[in-house]
C-alpha cells in the first residue's frame, strides 16, 4: 500500500469522521447551552477548516495530483497527532 492511499484510508476512516463526531457534539453542547462561548467558536471553526483541509488533501490524492514524499510528510504528521490525542 502506497503513502498515498495510507493517508486517504486514514482521513477517510478515521481523521474526517473524529471531526465530524466532535463538530456534531460541539453544535450539542452549543444548543444545550443556547448560547456559544467565543472559545465554542474558535473550536468549531477550526474544526471546520480542519475538516475541509482534510477534504482538499483526498480530492488531490484522487486527482493523482498528490506526490509520495509530500503524502509521507503529512502522513507522519497525522499520525502523531492521532497518536498523541489518543495518549
Amino acid at each position: 500500500m502506497t503513502n498515498t492511499e495510507k493517508l486517504k484510508n486514514l482521513l477517510e476512516l478515521e481523521i474526517i469522521p473524529d471531526l465530524e463526531v466532535a463538530i456534531d457534539e460541539l453544535f450539542a453542547a452549543i444548543d444545550k447551552a443556547k448560547n456559544a462561548t467565543k472559545e465554542q467558536k474558535e473550536d468549531l471553526e477550526e474544526m471546520r477548516e480542519m475538516r475541509t483541509e482534510c477534504f482538499a488533501i483526498v480530492e488531490e490524492i484522487k486527482k493523482d495530483e498528490l506526490d509520495e514524499e509530500e503524502a509521507e510528510e503529512l502522513l507522519t504528521e497525522l499520525v502523531d497527532l492521532k497518536t498523541d490525542e489518543d495518549a
